[in-house]
């Protein structure tokens, strides 16, 4: 297995380019006017205004989200001294988990130096250039004294993550042991195997925590750190020195709360468990191999909790949970350091979110293996969206509340919109539907009420207080999944739950359904099986009744099965000739809707006019200026194929109806999204800039161009949305994601909101 990864980690770094990081210009450079607003000579003035207030070079600079990651190679990993040249892979993997987790930006600076004083001169000298300073991989005793150094010197953050992010991992992960054993940090002893960066780091933020310096014991490669010892002492380490007769872990292991171990493999032996107090924490976080492995030590002792650094083991103690989200809080306030308040609060953030369900996003990630909150399960997964929500604004507060903070945040919810939009990145053109969802929470059935997906999203349109749930689903299996989640939703009090196999109104429900499907064949006795076993047909019959104001249905079937009973119990609005459905996709070129992706396989024009007007109302709903292009093979009458007479008769068609709305055509699709090509066809065109909303020809070209770009452009999809129908209902497809359900939960609320106004 070792080979297997190293063989495809060297593919990996191989691959072109080579390395891991890139720099990428983040404004366009696209004509003359672009190069003298970039450089000379309209650079000048924002060098003349950093001149006049170095606080602004954070607003006309990349300085304000730019941290240098700094090492001198002397501790890399496990390799131990291999110099800065052989260190440079690991820096890079570094910056680029910061731009993956956080968005920050790094520049990697590997460093041929390893005098103390020099290195802390050329570091300093680079403060005005970075926002922060990440020391990483630079051995001890000299990483203490140059982080003291330089964090003297320089009126930036200087974080020596070898320390004090494995310390807040640590911390988290004892302060929730602790909590789940019911022990006090006060009250704990704490035993220490290692006295390096890291292991003190760990335990200087346990005492922070509350732990007592009294109740805790220390031991190195020579044994125990005791009062009096001068055999490989420094000051570091002789802070924690006790006087004790033990001269051994085994000596001081007896009655022990929590074991840490940042050491050596092995030390920590399965009788020496079995001395521990009860409920221990063993803590054992020497990488790959651990102090004790955590089957032996829960073999000792069942009663254990166990963490290590591996990613194979529950309560992986893993960096990444930490330096992206404490340097972007810090960043965004404009810190002068990360002092103790801050990495507390860092601390308590991780700890917390741990106590919470888990997210989709890391169940996915990990195969579903993810338990909730308990012994096996202490701190956050590395991939859970939500820590840069939570630990980010508390760093952020603690900054500003501790006095370090230079730009104190003054508008937090926008500043925690700014967060969303870098998790989830519909954010941005999901904010007007999500405020006015807030505004007036509507009743929203959920057909596949069991599905976990939904499940998942229901706990955020409730903790949102986006919609008011009811939920169609078995009542012992809903109760059993969310349990299985570690969800907080309580059926009755979170959400409405209809049972189709206990339900009241279940003879109310068959009779309807058999009034509107008696003379298409619809027998009683069918009736009443339909209204036991087709969510999707219970769901509309209760919109139809008025006992919920809009419906989503489509997280598990066949869209067309969905679609045949939305459209046999609500129908198509009188003022429409039919239903059509809409995609929007988020690129980084912008945002675009595409229809008709799922209802008419060869729409006519009046079919494609509707679509069109359809389509413009549901986007002004976005705060959008809708732009149509109708697309074709055919350029503005380039041929007269009758599908490009079809497009062209529908543009001259919504010209006249619609005189206000602006659309186009019939066109093809790189000309209603390049304004200058566009224009230089044909000058005369009603379009200005990029079309925003694309109606294609057919269903096979809707739904083909929307997956292709989904997929090359790495767009992000919010859909289908469902326009035409007699009442507010949404079809969604299998693949939709649980944000996926709670976006289209706020689009529901808001045109049931549109609906109950007409």
């Amino acid at each position: 297995m070792a080979d297997d990864i190293e063989r495809e980690s060297l593919y990996y770094h191989r691959m072109d380019p080579p390395g891991k990081l890139q720099v990428v210009a983040t404004k366009p450079l696209a004509n003359q006017r672009d190069l003298s607003l970039a450089y000379s000579p309209g650079v000048a003035a924002a060098c003349r205004l950093i001149e006049d207030d170095q606080k602004e070079a954070a607003a006309v600079t990349m300085r304000g989200n730019l941290i240098g990651v700094v090492s001198n190679g002397t501790a890399v990993l496990g390799l131990g001294n291999i110099g800065p040249l052989a260190s440079k892979p690991v820096m890079e993997g570094k910056a680029a988990l910061f731009k993956k987790f956080a968005g920050i930006d790094v520049f990697d600076v590997e460093l041929a130096e390893t005098e103390v004083e020099k290195f802390c001169d050329i570091v300093a000298a680079m403060e005005p250039t970075f926002g922060g300073i990440n020391l990483e991989d630079i051995k001890a005793p000299e990483c203490f004294e140059i982080e003291k150094r330089l964090k003297e010197r320089m009126n930036i953050p200087v974080f020596h993550d070898d320390q004090h992010g494995t310390a807040i991992i640590v911390a988290a992960a004892i302060y929730n042991g602790l909590d789940v054993v019911g022990k006090k940090f006060e009250d704990v002893k704490i035993v220490c195997s290692g006295a390096g960066a890291a292991a003190l780091a760990c335990l200087n933020m346990l005492v922070s925590m509350g732990a007592k310096k009294e109740n805790i014991t220390v031991c190195d490669i020579v044994g125990v750190v005791y009062e009096g010892r001068t055999e490989e002492m420094d000051p570091y380490k002789g802070a924690f020195a006790q006087k004790t007769n033990g001269r051994s872990l085994d000596d001081v292991i007896d009655g022990a709360d929590v074991f840490l171990g940042l050491s050596a493999p092995g030390v920590l032996k399965p009788e020496m468990v079995k001395k521990m107090a009860k409920d221990p924490l063993v803590m054992a976080l020497a990488n790959p191999t651990p102090e004790i492995l955590p089957e032996l030590a829960m073999e000792a002792r069942p009663d254990a909790i166990c963490g290590t650094g591996r990613s194979d083991y529950p309560n992986q103690v893993n960096n990444v949970l930490c330096f992206p989200f404490i340097f972007r809080g810090a960043l965004d306030v404009g810190a002068t350091e990360i002092n103790e308040a801050m990495k507390v609060a860092c601390v308590k953030a991780i700890a917390q979110l741990a106590r919470r369900e888990t997210s989709d996003v890391v169940d996915s990630a990990y195969g579903g293996a993810v338990k909730g909150f308990g012994k096996d399960y202490l701190i956050p997964k590395p991939f859970d969206p939500r820590l840069i929500l939570e630990v980010a604004p508390a760093v952020a507060k603690a900054a500003m509340v501790s006095g370090v903070a230079t730009r104190p945040i003054e508008d937090f919810e926008a500043y925690m919109q700014k967060l969303r939009e870098f998790v989830y990145r519909s954010g941005t053109v999901m904010k007007p539907i999500f405020d006015r969802a807030i505004s007036n929470p509507k009743r929203i059935v959920y057909a596949e009420g069991e599905e976990e997906k939904v499940l998942r999203a229901i706990q955020v349109v409730v903790d949102d207080r986006i919609a008011k749930p009811v939920l169609i689903g078995r009542r012992d299996v809903v109760i059993n999944r969310i349990n299985k989640l570690g969800l907080r939703l309580n059926v009755d009090t979170d959400f409405e739950l209809c049972d189709p196999q206990d339900d009241p109104r279940y003879r109310e429900y068959w009779q309807m359904y058999h009034e509107i499907m008696g003379r298409q064949g619809m027998t009683p006795e069918f009736s009443k099986v339909v209204m036991r076993t087709r969510n999707t047909a219970i769901a509309a019959i209760m919109l139809k009744r008025g006992e919920v104001d809009a419906m989503i249905c489509g997280t598990s079937g066949q869209y067309d099965k969905h679609q045949r009973h939305v459209r046999q119990i609500i129908g198509v609005r009188d003022d429409v000739h039919d239903m059509s459905t809409i995609n929007m996709l988020v690129l980084q070129s912008g945002v675009y809707f595409i229809a008709d992706t799922h209802i008419t396989v060869e729409p006519g024009i009046d079919d494609l006019v509707e679509t069109a007007v359809m389509t413009a109302d549901v986007v002004r709903q976005f705060g959008i200026t809708p732009k149509v292009a109708m697309l074709s093979h055919s350029n503005f009458g380039s041929s007269d194929h009758p599908t490009a007479k079809k497009m062209r008769d529908a543009t001259n068609q919504l010209h006249c109806e619609y005189p206000d709305l602006m659309v186009e055509g019939e066109m093809h699709a790189d000309t209603a999204l390049d304004p200058f090509l566009r224009d230089a066809i044909l000058p005369s065109n009603r379009m200005e800039g990029r079309a925003n909303i694309l109606i294609a020809p057919t269903l096979d070209a809707a739904n083909i161009s929307y997956n292709m770009v989904k997929m090359l452009g790495d767009g992000l999809s919010v859909g289908p949305m469902l326009v035409g129908a007699a009442k507010p209902v949404h079809i969604v497809t299998p693949s939709l994601t649980p944000r996926g359900i709670v976006n289209m939960t706020a689009i529901a609320v808001v045109d049931a909101q549109n609906f109950a106004e007409k």
